[in-house]
């Protein structure tokens, strides 16, 4: 019975990942003057990309055919070791922190070499961006993720929520206002958000994500969109299970499931409302100085790991 709701809170978090996406993208326009799509566009394009054909280039090889696949595997593994509607998890064991962010990495990775592979210059800058990026985003990823689980004494997700749910005094510590400006920071890095990225944009001045993605078409393509969604609602749900965990069933039968995923999908709405404000609040900030906000991430974390000692 535990595996039969597990799995549907892992099918629900894929299937909702591109309403989250159209919903932002929905608030964005309306904040700039504009009507906008709808927020089911998403759903279309996806239908639109797997129902078309696929241009790929004499020069590609194999890793550039079998990078979406990857990238769609190892993001849908991610979602089944995270506690969405319940407490449990498919996959639930210690250190389950450590194996998302090497898994986060895998998927850039292959990302970045598919980039590369069909030799064309938009693809290889976007890649090597995005290496840069990673580079710093990565351990900062880490630490912020190790002063989360350092109050709980455990790598595992599970048990963090299980503790973070069952906590009545997380407002009342300091590391957790420090630990979660820092995660939010790593949020909008992760997601590829202004003021890091532009995901609306395929300006060579501007453009991270996007440009490793250049030629990909049809399938391919629609597969390594939606694995980006999907990315960007699991770091959601991360920040909701570590910060906002209040909710969330420990059991996740009957009518606790169904308000689970009531609660859920507010908190997703709030933080995709919160996110387009984000974004129309700042410009997007010159490449090089992204090393500075990430450091401000790291410090945040560091004070939050050496807050909890002290305390």
């Amino acid at each position: 019975m535990y595996a039969i709701v597990e799995i549907i809170q892992l099918v629900f978090l894929i299937a909702v990942a591109p309403l989250i996406q159209g919903l932002i993208k929905k608030l964005k326009a309306i904040l700039q003057g504009r009507i906008g799509p709808s927020i089911w566009q998403p759903y279309y394009d996806l239908r639109k990309y797997m129902a078309k054909d696929e241009v790929v280039s004499i020069h590609s090889s194999w890793i550039f055919l079998v990078t979406p696949y990857v990238v769609f595997t190892t993001t849908i593994v991610v979602v089944a070791m995270i506690p969405i509607l319940t407490t449990s998890t498919l996959l639930g064991f210690t250190g389950q922190l450590v194996l998302v962010v090497y898994l986060f990495g895998v998927a850039r990775f292959f990302t970045a070499l598919s980039g590369i592979d069909t030799g064309s210059s938009f693809g290889a800058m976007g890649s090597s961006r995005d290496m840069f990026v990673s580079g710093l985003a990565e351990p900062v990823l880490f630490v912020t993720l190790l002063a989360v689980s350092l109050p709980m004494r455990t790598t595992n997700l599970t048990v963090i929520t299980d503790r973070a749910v069952a906590s009545h005094t997380l407002f009342l510590s300091p590391p957790f206002y420090l630990a979660f400006l820092a995660f939010f920071i790593l949020v909008v890095t992760e997601t590829g958000r202004i003021p890091v990225d532009n995901p609306d944009t395929h300006l060579e001045l501007t453009m991270i994500h996007e440009g490793m993605l250049l030629e990909y078409s049809g399938k391919r393509l629609g597969l390594m969109l939606w694995s980006a969604w999907v990315k960007q609602v699991v770091m959601f749900t991360l920040l909701i299970d570590f910060f906002v965990p209040w909710g969330i069933s420990s059991q996740g039968f009957g009518w606790t499931l169904l308000g689970s995923l009531v609660v859920l999908l507010i908190k997703l709405v709030v933080l995709a409302i919160l996110m387009a404000f984000v974004e129309m609040s700042y410009a997007k900030i010159r490449f090089f100085r992204i090393p500075r906000l990430l450091s401000a991430a790291f410090a945040l974390s560091m004070i939050a790991i050496i807050t909890e000692y002290l305390l």
